[in-house]
């Protein structure tokens, strides 16, 4: 694997903390750095946790007050008896909010983070700032990638072995070199906690077909999103083409789209310096 900065060393000097929150029923893993006015609440992608933001903390902290958790079922959040479906994770991020005391905030959501976010805005949004959307996902329906998906991450979680957390976190990225040891490490550690399988089958349950239909992002809620939109593809996305992050940001008043060449579905991993400066610029403005 090629060489690169370690996951907890990609922010040298920042103070943080990670602590778990009580929201309902979740005992949430939560890290925040940073002490900006506003804050800037980042979600990753199914499957995922915290760690997904590793190499843009220290960007965004000089900042914003940045807040990144594990989602229900994800992480070292309390695992799922039962599916999780779009409601589930709305109430959860309202709760999270309630909780650290944050009444309004910017959103960046990969994947299933942006799906969330969308949602969440149109949901609340005296509560939503701006959106950063990466790759996100929420209105395509491909079997195929569902399906791959699907069986990629109950492999990994059902026998967490290196080669099996490496081929799903490999899915990810444009260059499969770009997956460390450390990163398929952290996953593993994640995958191998008790109750950890049946946790990804309800995580999963988007993946499926009907499902996914129920909760996907209808036009009336990209039309309800209150503020400034940034949907961010990629080159090499293997969810699917550009064109689904260009109609996203056409039916978001205020949306904007941006194409990051030579990443896969975790932009803010692979291009981290761009990805960076593109989110703060965005949010400047």
């Amino acid at each position: 694997m090629t060489s690169s900065t370690s996951v907890w060393t990609s922010f040298p000097g920042l103070d943080f903390t990670v602590t778990h929150v009580q929201v309902g029923p979740w005992h949430t893993r939560v890290l925040e750095a940073g002490s900006g006015p506003e804050t800037l609440i980042l979600m990753a992608g199914t499957g995922g946790h915290l760690e997904a933001y590793s190499r843009n903390l220290a960007a965004f902290a000089e900042h914003y007050r940045v807040v990144a958790f594990d989602y229900p079922g994800h992480g070292y959040t309390t695992l799922a008896d039962t599916d999780l479906e779009m409601p589930d994770y709305l109430a959860h991020l309202a709760g999270l909010m309630d909780a650290l005391g944050i009444e309004k905030a910017h959103l960046n959501g990969e994947s299933l983070g942006g799906w969330i976010a969308v949602k969440f805005a149109a949901a609340q949004p005296d509560r939503v700032g701006k959106l950063i959307l990466n790759t996100p996902g929420g209105t395509m329906s491909t079997p195929e990638v569902m399906e791959r998906i699907r069986n990629l991450s109950q492999a990994a979680a059902d026998d967490p072995t290196p080669e099996r957390v490496r081929a799903r976190l490999e899915w990810l990225m444009a260059d499969p070199d770009r997956v460390t040891d450390e990163l398929v490490a952290i996953r593993r550690g994640i995958y191998s906690q008790p109750g950890f399988a049946e946790s990804m089958r309800h995580i999963l349950c988007l993946q499926d077909p009907e499902t996914r239909m129920r909760n996907r992002i209808s036009d009336s809620e990209f039309a309800a999103v209150p503020g400034p939109a940034l949907v961010v593809w990629t080159s090499n996305d293997p969810s699917g083409p550009a064109g689904a992050g260009i109609d996203m940001a056409s039916k978001i008043a205020g949306g904007r789209f941006e194409l990051i060449t030579d990443a896969g579905h975790w932009p803010q991993w692979e291009q981290a310096e761009q990805f960076n400066k593109l989110v703060l610029a965005f949010l400047a403005e």
